[in-house]
C-alpha cells in the first residue's frame, strides 16, 4: 500500500487485514500502510483491536473439536479451525528441534506440523496421509514461530486435497501438498 490511505481508510483496511490475519503485528502493519507503529498503536486502540498477544491467546482459548488426532498427538498449536475448510496452527521452534551447529529447524519438524494440521482438519475417525509433495522454501531457526495455514479441498469421497503454507514474520518457509484419505 504505496500511496497514504486516508485514517477511515486505513482503518478499514487494518480491520480487514487483521481479521483474515490476526498473527500480523504492529511492525508488519506498520511496514504495509507505511506508517509509523505508534500509528498503529493509536489506530487498534482506536478500533479496539488487541495485540498480537492477545488476538493469538483469545484464538487458542476458543475450544476445538477434532476427531481425527488427541490433542497430544498435534505438533503445534491449533489457534484456528474450520474442520475440513482451513485451518491454523502456530509452533515456535526449540533447542531439542534444530540442529547444534547452525541451530536450523529441522525438517521433519515442519512437514510434522504441516502434516499434523492436515489430518486435524478433516473430520473423520480415520485420516490418513496418502501422499504429499513440499518444497522447504527457507531455513527457520531456534525461536522462530512458525505459522501453518492449511486449505482442504474434497476430492471424492475417500480424499481431501490439502494445500499448507507456513510463514516465519509473513516469509514464506515451507509449502506443500497433502492428499489425505479418510474412513469414517
Amino acid at each position: 500500500m504505496k500511496n497514504k490511505l486516508s485514517k477511515e481508510e486505513r482503518h478499514s483496511k487494518l480491520k480487514s487485514l487483521i481479521d483474515d490475519d490476526p498473527f500480523l503485528t504492529d511492525e508488519d502493519l506498520s511496514n504495509k500502510f507505511n506508517v509509523s507503529i505508534q500509528t498503529i498503536r493509536l489506530d487498534r486502540m482506536t478500533l479496539n483491536i488487541p495485540e498480537v498477544r492477545k488476538r493469538i491467546k483469545a484464538r487458542a482459548e476458543q475450544p476445538i473439536e477434532i476427531s481425527s488426532l488427541k490433542e497430544d498427538e498435534i505438533i503445534g498449536e491449533i489457534i484456528d479451525i474450520t474442520l475440513n475448510k482451513s485451518a491454523i496452527s502456530m509452533l515456535t521452534i526449540k533447542a531439542n528441534q534444530v540442529f547444534d551447529r547452525n541451530h536450523i529447524a529441522r525438517g521433519h519438524i515442519l512437514f510434522a506440523q504441516a502434516n499434523s494440521l492436515s489430518v486435524a482438519l478433516i473430520q473423520h475417525d480415520t485420516v490418513l496421509t496418502r501422499s504429499s509433495s513440499v518444497d522447504f522454501v527457507k531455513p527457520v531457526y531456534l525461536n522462530d514461530q512458525v505459522i501453518t495455514k492449511a486449505k482442504a479441498s474434497r476430492i471424492d469421497n475417500k480424499f481431501y486435497n490439502v494445500e499448507v503454507q507456513s510463514e516465519v514474520k509473513g516469509q514464506l518457509v515451507f509449502k506443500g501438498t497433502f492428499k489425505m484419505y479418510y474412513k469414517s
